[in-house]
Formats: structure tokens, C-alpha cells, sequence
């Protein structure tokens, strides 16, 4: 769900570093000068900081997407396109910051890494095992489609060995990872049934098992904190006219999701049930430890659905409210392991056509409502 990058406007960094007194101040100063595009910074700010403070940068270039928290908190592992690699691969860095480590052996192209618990290692997934060089991107004539390589595997990388071992075997794409808090299950999407549906399997590979059943496309999954729950997101068809198109970007390999909706279900793929219900693009949806919040982004609030800001909602949907209020991208949220912190992706302050950064900022958002729905 990659997006290019866009014209920038400059003035989202302004909360950066200053607290939710002084960014108000600063802000109604701009609209004794600016007029209306300052009440817009003042508005914007004023939501954001409803729930972040302390944003700050991370990586600096490049396209760095798919984030997860190592167990304790000090490190995230990432995918990311960054010179001079030519296709994602995997990496690391501190929280503090730093320069990012590539973990991958550069072969092929990564997504979707997830630390073990503990300094175990992390799973991925990769097609280097069929061929190093990079697959092909999706041709430009089909627009915005999410390609499904059908070289993707998932690995296993022991971090105190440094082996890297194949755990999924299966003709088509097998990717889209997330780890269980305790290890013991991998959730991924496959195509092995011949439809984008979910699967977890133990660690070692084994015990396969099939989470949905749905025509259409299931991905980006995450388990709760408590390893009880998976959310994710999913479109499924509905018409022969959209049913066709499906079918036939499917046998080619894409899928192209006119709408994804948040749902959420039982470990075991029981009790399914869709929490949003907008019309909209939401996807990576990632829990929150400390109960049934669940952050994820959309373009909802964009009638062109150009523009992406992470959401706020409860486990059955309700109170709903925007984390993200900008012209920028900012998707792939993650908490860390204390429920303290969120990190991000975005194109805030990009210099270059899809740059995507990584930021991370103190978490403070507060549910206070008992029910019902706000955007």
C-alpha cells in the first residue's frame, strides 16, 4: 500500500519538540499573519496533539515502510528501498536513532520482518530464493495495484547463527508476516488456496492453519497484545463487475482493493467481525497493549482518497477518532511493547519523490468516550 510521494506543504513539522501549549500559541501567532492557512495549522495541531507529542525522525531518505517493535522496546526492524539497494530489503535501527543496518542479505526482494521475542532473530518474507535479482514492478498502465510475487516465502533468521531457514513452501505469494507476542504462531497471507486469504503456522513451519474464507483479499494482519486476537484488513468484491476485474488482476498476479475495511477475529479464525464500515482504505491495523484500541490508517477523510492519517477506534468500532491530521502519508503504526510510544511512517518533510520516513513519538491518547462514532 505504498503511495508516491507528494507535493509538501512544509508546515506539519511545526509540532515537533514544542508542547501542546506552546504549538497553540505558535499557531494562533501564524493566523494574526497568515489568516486562514494558519487556522488550518492550528486546527491540525490541535488534533494531533490530542494523541502524539515528542514526533520525532528517525531515517532520513529512501523508502522505509512496515515497521515492528523488538520485544523490549529499543530497536524497530523495517523494510525499506535505500541507496544504494535497488529493492526492499530488511533493517534495524535504535529508537534513539542512528544509521540504519541492513539485516537481509540484499538478494531479491524483503517485506514484512517481525522480531522473535527476545533476541531469537525475526521472521520475513523474501523471493531470494528463487532468484537474487529484483522482481519486476507492476506494469504502470495498471495503476495503483498491490503486486503478489509469487516467489514470496516466508524465512525464519536465527539471530544467534545467522541461518536463514525457509518455512513455507507452497507454489505463489506467501507474505504479509506477523509474529504472536509469545513466538509460538506466524500469521501471513497466501495464495495457496488460490484466493489472498489469511494462514498462521507455528515457528518451526508446522501446523498450518487457515484463518478466513472470504473471496477477496485478507493482509496486513496483527495480533493483540494477549495473542487472543488478529485484526486486519480486507476487501471482498461485491458485484460481477468488480468480481470480474478481481478475477482477473488475480490471475495475473495483482490485486487492486477499491475499499479495505478493518475486521477482527479470534486467533483461530473464529467470531469474525468488521469493525469500520467507511468506504475507505484502511489498512494496517495494529493493536494497542493495553487493551482493545486499535490504530490503523485510512484515507477517510479525503474525499479524493489521496491522503492517509492513522485512526483511532475500540475493538467493536466504536469511538472512532483521527490520530494524523495533515497533508501528509503517515501509515504503518506500531506501539511499543509498553503501549508508550507510536511509531510511524510518513512523507512529512520528504525531499525526494516516495520518500517515506520513519517517526516515532510519545503516545498519550486518552479513550474517554463511552461510545459512538466521531471522524
Amino acid at each position: 500500500m505504498r503511495r508516491k510521494g507528494r507535493k509538501r506543504f512544509g508546515f506539519e513539522h511545526v509540532s515537533f519538540g514544542l508542547s501542546r501549549s506552546n504549538m497553540m500559541r505558535f499557531g494562533f501567532r501564524l493566523a494574526l499573519v497568515f489568516g486562514g492557512w494558519a487556522l488550518l495549522v492550528v486546527s491540525l495541531i490541535g488534533e494531533e496533539a490530542q494523541f502524539l507529542t515528542n514526533i520525532r525522525q528517525l531515517t532520513f531518505g529512501g523508502e522505509n515502510t512496515k515497521i515492528r517493535f523488538s520485544t523490549d522496546g529499543q530497536r524497530l526492524i523495517f523494510q525499506a528501498m535505500r541507496s544504494p539497494e535497488t529493492c526492499d530489503q530488511v533493517f534495524g535501527i535504535e529508537i534513539q536513532g542512528g544509521k540504519p543496518q541492513r539485516l537481509s542479505n540484499g538478494e531479491g526482494r524483503t517485506t514484512c520482518p517481525h522480531f522473535l521475542p527476545g533476541v531469537q532473530g525475526y521472521v520475513f518474507a523474501s523471493t531470494h530464493w528463487a532468484n537474487a535479482a529484483c522482481p519486476p514492478r507492476p506494469p504502470i498502465e495498471l495503476g495503483q495495484v498491490l503486486p503478489l510475487y509469487s516467489d514470496y516465502d516466508v524465512f525464519l533468521a536465527d539471530a544467534s547463527t545467522g541461518s536463514v531457514r525457509r518455512l513455507t513452501d507452497s507454489p505463489g505469494y506467501d507474505a504479509d508476516t506477523a509474529v504472536s507476542p509469545d513466538g509460538s504462531r506466524i500469521v501471513f497471507t497466501s495464495v495457496r488456496d488460490g484466493d489472498p486469504e489469511l494462514y498462521s503456522i507455528r515457528s518451526d513451519g508446522t501446523g498450518l492453519r487457515r484463518l478466513t474464507h472470504e473471496k477477496g483479499f485478507e493482509g496486513t494482519a496483527t495480533f493483540s497484545w494477549d495473542g487472543r486476537y488478529i485484526v486486519y484488513c480486507g476487501y471482498h468484491p461485491h458485484g460481477s463487475k468488480d468480481l470480474a476485474e478481481y478475477e482477473s488482476l488475480l490471475k495475473r498476479g495483482f490485486v487492486r482493493p477499491k475499499v479495505l475495511e478493518i475486521f477482527v477475529m479470534e486467533s483461530d479464525g473464529s467470531n469474525r467481525r468488521q469493525i469500520t464500515f467507511d468506504g475507505a482504505l484502511s489498512y494496517g491495523p495494529t493493536f494497542h497493549p493495553g487493551g482493545e484500541r486499535i490504530v490503523y490508517s485510512s484515507n477517510l477523510a479525503d474525499s479524493k482518497r489521496q491522503n492517509f492519517d492513522l485512526y483511532f477506534t475500540r475493538m467493536d468500532g466504536t469511538y472512532t477518532k483521527r490520530v494524523t491530521a495533515g497533508l501528509s502519508f503517515d501509515a504503518w503504526p506500531v506501539f511499543s511493547p509498553d503501549g508508550t510510544k507510536l511509531a510511524f511512517v510518513s512523507n512529512r518533510d520528504a525531499k525526494e519523490p516516495e520518500e517515506t520516513n520513519i517517526f516515532i513519538a510519545d503516545w498519550i491518547g486518552v479513550d474517554t468516550q463511552p461510545s459512538g462514532r466521531s471522524k
